[in-house]
């Protein structure tokens, strides 16, 4: 299964009986799933089934569907609203008979707001049914657009964070065979601090002497760390080579990544071995960028 990135954008249109529409989609990054639908006055029929199917699709971003429709062949039809110009002609009786004036025209009563109204024109159930279903259709069919766009970045995004990957293993390997993790460097370290402690007090107790040595050894390894980092490769790899809506995976991948290397930094004893942690601390968060566009 192919990677998606959250990011894209398609647009359908279509016409049908009297009705010509066009649908607009848009995608950006989003924790979770969430579509927000723009449809005119009147076409809320369709969203039910527009939510369900973009639902089934996607997994993650947040889409943005914007329809419109307009009436192609068919012009406004002008209403004459027989309550407002029952009451209208009413009030001009009224005033007629007190003020003595002479009767309104028919081009003044017209003119007063809420006597005429512009509404479409009726259409049959058939029509409207029809209608609605090529709607749907041609949301399917930008939906469908989207997801193309969305696998296609996501096989850049693929090639991208395979790329990050090898950087992150080639400098896990350069840390491990870091001089300053080599037998005689860890040794001379500790000889250095042994003779540091020994400076500090004539009379040492030989056990707590044992004790530091055992711990400044400890910090110096950082053989359980890499091995952390070439299991975290090792997944990643997989699940970019399974596809899907992994994104929220390789996330977690990520922190971890950044967690291990940040202790790889902090028992860095020596200088090489601390620029190599820095770069690839530099690296995993490059890496961590680029799975934020991931579905």
């Amino acid at each position: 299964m192919a990677l998606s990135s959250m990011t894209g954008f398609a647009r359908s249109h279509d016409a049908c009986g009297t009705y010509a529409f066009e649908w607009e989609l848009r995608s950006v990054n989003a924790k979770g799933f969430d579509l927000r639908m723009r449809l005119p006055p009147g076409w809320d029929a369709v969203e039910p089934v527009a939510r369900k199917r973009a639902t089934e699709l996607l997994a993650r971003g947040t889409v943005y569907a914007n329809l419109t429709v307009k009436r192609t062949d068919a012009g406004p039809v002008i209403r004459v609203n027989d309550d407002v110009l029952a009451s209208v002609m009413k009030v001009a009786a009224d005033l007629a008979a007190k003020l003595a004036a002479p009767p309104p025209t028919v081009d003044g009563i017209l003119s007063i707001k809420g006597v005429l109204e512009l509404s479409e024109p009726d259409d049959t159930e058939a029509e409207r049914q029809a209608a609605e279903t090529a709607i749907l259709k041609a949301f399917e069919q930008a939906l469908a657009a989207l997801i193309q766009m969305r696998q296609r970045e996501g096989v850049s995004l693929q090639q991208i964070l395979g790329s990050r990957l090898d950087e992150i293993a080639v400098l896990a390997k350069r840390a491990d065979a870091a001089p300053g993790r080599q037998a005689d460097a860890v040794r001379a370290k500790l000889s250095e601090q042994i003779a540091t402690l020994l400076e500090s007090s004539e009379r040492f107790d030989p056990d707590r002497l044992h004790q530091e040595a055992i711990l400044i050894a400890a910090k110096a390894d950082i053989r359980e760390e890499l091995d952390r980092i070439a299991s975290h490769v090792a997944q990643a790899r997989e699940l970019l080579g399974k596809g899907g809506a992994v994104g929220r995976r390789l996330d977690f991948l990520a922190q971890e990544f950044n967690r291990e290397v940040n202790t790889t930094c902090s028992k860095s004893n020596d200088l090489e071995l601390t620029s190599i942690g820095l770069e690839m601390k530099n690296v995993v968060e490059q890496f961590r960028e680029q799975v934020q566009n991931l579905e």
